[in-house]
């Protein structure tokens, strides 16, 4: 479900909350299931139980997960938050596509960069 790419300069918690909020985003961890307990997921990736806990933080503060005393942590419902995700990512693609522009980047060049990426993405599907 969830891995950990040392190689990737990103503190580790940063990864982990990434992999939930797209796994909570595509529908494969459903609203109101039960996250995986922060010691339980910490033994299996060989990892700090704080470093979990942290990630749960952020996790819940962007609203993806809810706590329950005494029960754990449950997945937020993802509609909302999805539309969340993709208006920020949008945002800061309009900010990146600002940015090309004025660095000289044909929009060509751009357009064909985007259809190789979604090409890759279909090839992996």
């Amino acid at each position: 479900m969830i891995y950990i790419d040392y190689k990737d300069r990103r503190p580790i918690y940063e990864q982990i909350v990434e992999k939930f909020q797209m796994l909570i985003i595509k529908g494969a961890l459903e609203p109101d299931s039960q996250m995986p307990s922060v010691r339980g997921l910490a033994t299996e990736l060989g990892i700090n139980p704080n470093t979990i806990q942290r990630a749960y933080n952020m996790l819940e503060q962007e609203g993806f997960i809810y706590p329950v005393k005494g029960r754990g942590n449950f997945v937020a419902g993802g509609e909302k938050l999805a539309r969340q995700k993709q208006e920020r990512f949008l945002a800061g693609f309009a900010d990146s596509l600002r940015q090309a522009r004025e660095l000289g980047i044909d929009r060509e060049l751009l357009k064909g960069k985007v259809e190789e990426i979604y090409k890759e993405e279909r090839a992996h599907d």
